[in-house]
């Protein structure tokens, strides 16, 4: 590979792992009032998202282009939300691209308090595939299989006072 070809490369991967990051930061901002066109952005017009496996298949079913996707997202966006806290943390990440085509896959972990008072830690193993069209890389098929999920006794966020240590001497 030269030169040229290995920083084509290293760009490529550089504006995939952006894509993603985009996607995952606006998820975690996902609620009332949030900005679906900038998540649907992301994605291919011709673009699949599902969840797979025995939980999130049931779960979460399968959507079909961007008007289906959508859908599925707007029901997120409705009052009074479903989402008190939600962050999306990605690790073991590989990404290979080829062309104007890329795969990627990535380990999640999802804290998340929920309105009706729950909360629950997840995880997740997610495979996405991207394209690039128009210059711009794409969501073209996204996929998350639940690794496992656990209900939690008391909330995520906690307003207790942070420890710190005492600094008077």
């Amino acid at each position: 590979m030269s030169y040229a070809e290995l920083l084509a490369q290293w760009d490529a991967e550089k504006k995939v792992r952006r894509c993603m990051h985009r996607y995952m930061a606006l998820c975690d901002e996902l609620g009332p009032g949030s900005d679906l066109d900038a998540l649907m952005s992301l994605f291919a017009a011709d673009a699949t998202w599902e969840g797979l496996g025995k939980r999130y298949k049931k779960t979460f079913g399968r959507y079909e282009g961007c008007v289906a996707i959508r859908q599925m997202f707007a029901g997120y966006t409705r009052e009074p939300g479903h989402f008190l806290m939600n962050i999306h943390v990605l690790g073991n990440e590989d990404i290979q691209v080829r062309g104007d085509s890329a795969t990627g896959s990535w380990l999640l972990m999802q804290p998340s308090d929920f309105i009706d008072g729950r909360s629950q830690l997840s995880c997740a193993r997610l495979s996405v595939t991207f394209v690039q069209r128009h210059a711009q890389w794409l969501i073209h098929h996204f996929t998350t299989e639940n690794i496992f999920s656990r209900p939690m006794a008391s909330p995520w966020d906690n307003t207790a006072e942070l420890p710190v240590p005492d600094n008077q001497d």
